[in-house]
Formats: structure tokens, sequence, C-alpha cells
């Protein structure tokens, strides 16, 4: 039988990143919290808190924090239910979702918002790439992610929430001073570009499906899909945008597609952990039904 009390200790180390902020929201000592730890990993016979700046869960520390996220889920329902059971104040679980910067730029702040303001948690929001955000679920790090797959994590649900729209755009500046000749491999190879990080490759997909063939492309880094924005209109680069985020600019002319009516459609999938919980459940009603909305059909 798992100590529930410790795994909270160790689930609050890791989401704070040290024994001393644990140790301030949990209002006992640093050591306290050490010796909690180390009981329970001397218990389960192997580390569950790599201790570093910040501390980082290992892979089975991992798990019971994901575990330990259902249970708190579950225990909130039965709160609902069993008003005499809770304690006294109000009490807020964490709820870990990954999801990719476009979507939070775009659609789904909203929905996360107004379903975060009603709901008993605490939105632990982590952003990677749509094709990387299932490794989060694998791994136990989030409960839901939006993510570029359909095949549905083990132990979850999968649901297709609809496509993004992407745009492959450019100041007009830009345009004239690399593709002046046109848009190929050559000009490709020579033409910066924007990325999110090392993991986007949107933009090599776009130029493959164009090309047909995979072009080495020049690459500015910038984690920001705004920031993107800013620095494509300032000649910067040039890179997949989302179309709802560029639309005005496009319709202005600072930004201008490379080839035009080449869009790239990139379908995403929301899939949650089959936790059983009406808490969860209403976190992805709100998605799905803003999903629905602003996505194209799935």
């Amino acid at each position: 039988m798992l100590d529930y009390a410790a795994l909270s200790v160790v689930a609050t180390v890791i989401r704070e990143g040290s024994f001393e902020r644990a140790a301030r929201i949990l209002h006992v000592t640093p050591s306290a919290i050490s010796q909690r730890v180390r009981q329970l990993e001397e218990r389960v016979g192997c580390a569950l808190v790599i201790r570093d700046q910040p501390c980082r869960a290992t892979d089975t520390g991992r798990r019971l924090c994901q575990h330990m996220d259902r249970v708190r889920l579950l225990e909130q329902d039965l709160q609902d239910t069993l008003p005499a059971l809770a304690p006294e104040g109000v009490t807020r679980v964490p709820l870990p979702v990954a999801v990719n910067a476009d979507s939070l730029a775009t659609w789904l702040a909203p929905p996360l918002a107004a379903f975060a303001a009603q709901a008993p948690v605490l939105m632990d929001i982590a952003v990677d790439d749509q094709d990387h955000t299932m490794e989060w679920l694998r791994n136990g790090s989030v409960l839901a992610a939006v993510t570029a797959s359909a095949r549905p994590a083990a132990g979850c649900n999968s649901q297709p929430l609809g496509a993004m729209r992407y745009r492959a755009a450019a100041s007009p500046a830009f345009i004239r001073h690399y593709f002046a000749d046109g848009v190929g491999s050559g000009s490709l190879a020579r033409a910066p570009s924007l990325v999110f990080n090392t993991k986007d490759e949107l933009q090599a997909h776009w130029a493959r499906r164009l090309c047909h063939r995979n072009i080495e492309l020049p690459r500015h880094t910038l984690p920001s899909p705004q920031a993107f924005t800013t620095a494509a209109m300032a000649g910067m680069g040039w890179g997949l945008h989302p179309q709802a985020l560029i639309a005005k600019h496009l319709g202005d002319g600072s930004l201008v597609e490379l080839v035009p009516d080449t869009p790239l459609d990139v379908p995403l999938y929301w899939q949650q952990a089959r936790a059983a919980s009406t808490v969860l459940d209403d976190l992805t009603r709100h998605v799905m039904a803003a999903a629905r909305a602003a996505l194209l059909p799935p």
C-alpha cells in the first residue's frame, strides 16, 4: 500500500523544484521533507527525486506523481459528492497538461482559462511541439495533451480536435530579396527560415512537399508564436504561421505567402488519461467545444 502522504510530498518537491519551496508550501521544515522523500524511496527501492537545481523526477518518480495527480482528481470528485469529507477552505488540485505553442497562442487559451476559472484546479501547462507532447503523456508528466498523434498513449483516450492551417509567409522585402526568381530548392537553401525550436519540422515538411526533396534550411530559432510573426514582418526570415495568427497581416500586405494557396494543415488530437474524473472530463468538454469553433473539421 502506498504512503499517499509521503507521495504527496514527493509530488510537491517535483512541482516546486526544491525541498525548500516544498517545505514552505507544506508548512514543515526542509529536513522533514527530505526525511519523507527518503523513507518513500527506501520503501519503493529506488530514487524518486533527482536532487538538482531544480529538482526533477526519475522515471519511477514521474509515474508515481502521475498516479498522485489521478488520485487527487478522484478525491476531488468524491468531495463534490460527499461535502462532509472535504477539508476546510478551498482546495485545488494540480492538473498538468501539455500543449503546443501555436494552439495556446490562437484558440486554446480561452477554454483553458474558462475551465480553470470555475474548476477546483491549479493548471500546470507545459509547452512543446505537437509532435512531442505525446512523450509527456507516456512518461507520466501530464494527464492530458494536445498532440499530432491519433494513436492513444497507454492508458489514454484520443479524440480528433481538427486541423490547424499554416501559411508559409515572409515580408514583401524578404521575398523580393531571396525569392525574386521564385521559390525552389536553391532559394530555400539560401533564405533564412524561422523555427520554434530544434524539434520544429513544419518548415522542412512544407519545403519537402513543395520541392519533393529534403532541403537543409538555414534556421533562426525563436520560441514564441507572436515573436515569430514580428520577426517575419521585420524581414528576419520566413516561416509557417498559424493562419489565424497572421490573417490580418496577409490582408494588409505586411506578410505575403511564399507560394500562394499552399497551406499546410496539421491534424491535432486531444488525449487524456483514463482517470474517470469529472474534472478531467469537464476540461475535455471545454477544449473540444473550442476546437470545433476554431479548427478545420477533422
